[in-house]
């Protein structure tokens, strides 16, 4: 039987200020952190462990030196040093390990603010540009130039060089919304350590389109609604949950939060309390990659593709959120730090959002033999965290339902990157007059580092089965399902298939059900399209984790990211497609589920000015885990809580 999560080590998940200020004094006094050193990471390293065997079903858990707490930092030296990738020790006060990073064969760190400030403040005094902008009759005063990641292509004189790609926007005053006015057929590429322009290509002058995108300004929205009532959503007797530092415990949940400047939201520790077992269900829960490429063609913008965790780090811009419009009712905010690039301390206020919510009807029958009216209502637990990363925002929203269910899902909004319309909607929309938008996906991967009654798990893909008729099915109405077993990672590479109801079954086969058979937890996919770009193609090889839904690797301490560790500029290759050469056996092993998903994006005329929220998901659903419903001893709702004030009404 796995053992409630000890409370006082429940801060492993993240680093406390005074951690963060002692790894930068460990890395000055040991003569890295210079007047020239960025940090473009700084987080903790995950708890060694090792696997056990032991007898009772649900204990097969990990082990964890608990003393030992190590952090990783990735240092920049903008005046053209190599870049560090460096393991300190807290718990020992020493600097484990440094490796000397050569640009040419790993690729970059990730970028900066400092990158992105660089990028427009270079292009403003080159000729080369100002002359571009002056055949547009344009002001550079009033030109944005979007920072955005190079990518790798055909252009040898980037290797082992730091470069961003600028795209133009005219914001005409400070409260205007640039994306309205995209400045089509130029582009520039920057090297923003030796602060050069390597090239402006300017493929012509194009309308830049004239509409208003300031979607707060009342001569664009028009006069604001006023038949909205208030919902008010209250807990007179305040929450269900309860939060010491960063563990938290609801109903029969109980789990860690956790925070990383890359990653962002990480859950740790997943556990059900199943009578008197606290069951182990995932040792580490996060999305730990997501890219955003983009489908147009043209010179100008053949190259977009932006990985937001691995390039940017989502959790760097994390929103500060605000109660009554981020999260609605009684809310439980967890402010966690991390470091700025000068490695010190930076808290996200209000960065993590918890809190319980009505998730509609949980059960019901009427049942006319024994006359038993039953109904109880569902409700949910919700973790999550908004970002900003240029454009687009997203909000990464974890879900522990009371029958054991967890689920993701991602919320995409902001404003879609715009480009002049002319008149070919091959590879872009038109969304006001002459403002288009290229087609692009958005692509997420969960990394699960699965624990399903322990460490000893198994994978098997299921689908439906036909069954054609025959004398043992004389009515063509039979059909089944078929199970099939992964046994080794270069198995584990899976496609989703909703026409064949495809799903993976994550089983303990060391580990029953009352019935004999393995307890195990479903994986549903959304089923959406995985990436759409050609497979020879640069971004394919740099996201080849978003050309399968499933990857099934053996834990590995090392093995974090999806697509590598040093994504910006790296020619590809790196990450899942490396884990899974090794072709390990996953059959009833310490094993790692990496779910890729995402949007497929072809914006609308209502996506403009700024975009409604678009959802993608999974769920993990117990099959078999429990014995029985886990719910039977949900109460029914009070009769306070079903009817309006007036209407006299009740549930029961």
């Amino acid at each position: 039987m796995s053992v409630i999560p000890d409370t006082s080590q429940s801060t492993q998940a993240m680093l406390s200020r005074d951690e963060l200020i002692a790894a930068r004094e460990l890395l000055q006094e040991a003569g890295y952190v210079e007047a020239d050193t960025r940090f473009a990471y700084l987080g903790i390293l995950e708890q060694q462990r090792r696997s056990t065997r032991r007898e009772s079903s649900g204990s097969d858990h990990a082990e964890t030196h608990q003393e030992e707490r190590r952090v990783r930092a990735l240092l920049h030296d903008i005046g053209g040093g190599h870049p560090r990738d460096v393991i300190v020790s807290l718990t020992k006060g020493a600097v484990e390990s440094v490796v000397e990073l050569d640009t040419k064969d790993t690729g970059e760190l990730p970028v900066l603010d400092e990158d992105f400030e660089a990028v427009e403040q270079i292009l403003s005094t080159n000729e080369e540009w100002l002359a571009a902008l002056a055949r547009r009759d344009l002001d550079v005063a009033k030109v944005r130039v979007a920072p955005l990641s190079a990518g790798v292509f055909e252009y040898p004189e980037e290797k082992g060089r730091r470069i961003l790609r600028g795209l133009a926007f005219v914001q005409e005053f400070e409260e205007d919304s640039a994306w309205a006015h995209p400045v089509d057929g130029l582009v520039a590429y920057v090297d923003t350590v030796n602060r050069s322009v390597d090239k402006v290509l300017d493929f012509g002058s194009v309308p830049i389109p004239p509409e208003s995108g300031n979607f707060t300004d009342p001569d664009v929205t028009g006069p604001l609604r006023t038949s909205q009532k208030p919902i008010s959503i209250t807990q007179p007797e305040g929450v269900s949950f309860t939060v010491e530092g960063n563990h938290l415990e609801w109903e029969k949940w109980n789990f860690d939060v956790g925070f990383d400047a890359r990653e962002g939201l990480i859950l740790h520790n997943i556990a059900f309390r199943d009578g008197e077992k606290n069951r182990s269900i995932i040792n580490r829960a996060s999305i730990a990659e997501m890219v955003v490429p983009y489908g147009d063609p043209s010179p100008v913008r053949s190259w977009q593709n932006y990985f937001d965790t691995g390039e940017y780090l989502v959790g760097r811009y994390a929103n500060s959120l605000e109660l009554g419009c981020d999260c609605l009712g009684e809310i439980t905010y967890l402010s966690p730090v991390i470091a700025d690039e000068l490695g010190n301390p930076q808290e996200i206020r209000n960065g993590i959002c918890i809190h319980e919510e009505d998730a509609g009807i949980l059960a019901k029958h009427s049942d006319l033999w024994s006359g038993v009216d039953y109904t109880r209502r569902n409700r949910r637990l919700v973790i999550s965290f908004f970002t900003t990363v240029g454009n687009y925002d997203y909000g990464f929203y974890w879900y522990l339902y009371l029958d054991g269910t967890i689920e993701f899902e991602a919320k995409a909004t902001g404003v879609v990157f715009t480009s002049a319309y002319t008149g070919n909607d091959d590879y872009a929309s038109e969304m006001a007059p002459g403002l288009g938008a290229p087609y692009h996906q958005h692509l997420f991967c969960a990394r699960l580092d699965m624990a399903v009654d322990g460490l000893a798990n198994r994978v098997e893909e299921e689908e439906v089965l036909r069954v054609p008729i025959s004398e043992s099915n004389p009515r063509g109405n039979a059909f089944s399902r078929k199970r099939t077993v992964v046994s080794t990672e270069s198995e584990g590479l899976r496609t989703a298939d909703q026409s064949k109801g495809r799903i993976w079954r994550v089983s303990n086969p060391d580990a029953k059900n009352r019935l004999g058979e393995s307890v195990a937890y479903n994986l549903y996919p959304a089923g959406l399209p995985a990436l759409l770009a050609d497979d020879e193609s640069s971004i394919a090889r740099r996201a080849a984790f978003a050309t399968k839904d499933l990857w099934v690797t053996r834990y590995a301490e090392t093995e974090r990211y999806p697509a590598g560790d040093f994504v910006n500029q790296h020619s590809g290759g790196s990450g899942l497609p490396e884990y899974v050469q090794q072709d390990r056996d996953v059959d009833g092993q310490d094993i790692v589920l990496w779910h890729s998903f995402g949007l497929t994006h072809y914006p609308r005329t209502e996506d403009w000015p700024i975009m409604p929220v678009d959802t993608v998901g999974f769920k993990l659903k117990p099959s078999g885990f429990f014995d029985r419903n886990p719910t039977l001893d949900v109460p029914p709702s009070s009769s306070g809580e079903c009817h309006t004030e007036d209407d006299g009404g009740g549930c029961h």
